[in-house]
């Protein structure tokens, strides 16, 4: 649970941002501490709905397996509804010590599980600065690889990120979500209805669901990500056609990515690909930069915005647009970590961290 203190201090944090734009100077000091950045007015939002939803959203009538969700068959398709299976208010933080050998390069929030403030100011990377994000872009690559080829049935998110946290560790590497504000694991298993941040835990992965996994590394002092939604088994054409929308959404925004480019055409190109085929777009995330950091500026939109920044040669951020088959309005679960959908509609995500180069940009996790 975030702190009076930490909450005020991330704020003073903010308004020392020159370049952030009135969006992102009332952000709250959670969208400073998770893997993605949330808004505070989406996180109004959020709160009412959670308040006035039915124990039914949350606890539904017919609970089909041990995580709490139901069998739901209506116009989003045939799939298994994620509900919250404690009321228990938050995460235990991790052992790091006992999980990350003492040789493993950590970055500084590793032990004490505060984020550094952000600096104010867009980095401008040099060759050296964009060598090493591209390493740490590459081994999330190859630890991402490992991840898709765990999405099967019968495999719970627990054993996925045992097997990728040693994977991370194995490569002389830090899992950059661990005990980054106390999150309890390596990576993010997002499943059917979950837009974000899903918690790894017991549950089985079941034929027909769909995952987002999202894998940070921090290698030599630099951070790289990147995340992709899989299909488990036999998926439905509507949870097919949500992933392989979202998927073109990205590419779709990477490819106008250039020196001169508004920032804000990232999100007014992805909009008009989920309004072309009838899905909303969470707008409680966004990306961000990324190098040695986890988190800095600038923050890319993937909704229509009119942010303001222009993109320059040197900058390196992620694009992450999640699509969501009914209302994009988020409900965190108790567990003050896990955002599921409103109306139990499912999401989908893809994400690259990219570099602005003379002519175009580079996937760096590509």
């Amino acid at each position: 649970m975030l702190s009076q203190s930490l909450f005020r201090r991330s704020l003073l944090s903010l308004t020392k941002v020159a370049h952030a734009s009135s969006t992102a100077i009332v952000a709250t000091a959670r969208a400073l501490a998770v893997p993605h950045l949330v808004r505070q007015d989406a996180l109004r939002k959020q709160s009412a709905q959670a308040l006035h939803s039915s124990t039914s959203l949350l606890l539904p009538r017919k609970p089909r397996n041990s995580h709490g969700g139901g069998n739901l068959r209506n116009h989003f398709g045939n799939y298994t509804r994620l509900a919250p299976t404690s009321l228990r208010l938050g995460v235990v933080p991790p052992d790091v010590h006992g999980l990350v050998p003492d040789h493993i390069q950590k970055p500084g929030y590793a032990l004490r599980g505060e984020p550094s403030e952000w600096a104010a100011g867009i980095p401008i990377n040099g060759p050296e600065e964009i060598e090493k994000s591209r390493r740490a872009g590459q081994l999330a690559k190859r630890i991402l690889e490992i991840g898709g080829t765990l999405a099967k049935p019968g495999v719970s998110t627990n054993e996925i990120d045992r097997i990728l946290h040693e994977a991370i560790i194995a490569s002389n590497a830090y899992p950059s979500p661990l005990n980054y504000m106390g999150f309890p694991k390596s990576v993010c298993t997002s499943v059917s209805n979950v837009i974000a941040h899903g918690i790894p835990d017991n549950r089985c992965l079941e034929d027909g669901d769909i995952i987002n996994i999202d894998i940070t590394v921090y290698l030599d002092g630099y951070h790289g990500d990147t995340s992709a939604t899989y299909l488990v088994g036999n998926v439905d054409k509507p949870g097919k056609e949500l992933v392989e929308r979202t998927k073109e959404a990205l590419d779709e925004a990477i490819a106008i990515c250039r020196p001169g480019v508004p920032l804000n055409q990232i999100g007014k190109t992805i909009q008009a690909i989920a309004d072309r085929h009838g899905y909303t777009i969470s707008e409680q995330f966004s990306g961000h930069g990324i190098g040695k950091e986890f988190h800095c500026l600038p923050l890319i939109y993937h909704h229509d915005n009119d942010e303001e920044g222009t993109m320059e040669k040197g900058m390196i951020f992620t694009i992450e647009p999640m699509f969501c088959q009914g209302t994009a309005v988020g409900v965190q679960w108790p567990d003050k970590w896990t955002v599921a959908t409103a109306d139990g509609g499912r999401s989908a995500q893809f994400e690259h961290t990219i570099v602005i180069t003379d002519d175009g940009a580079e996937r760096l996790t590509g």
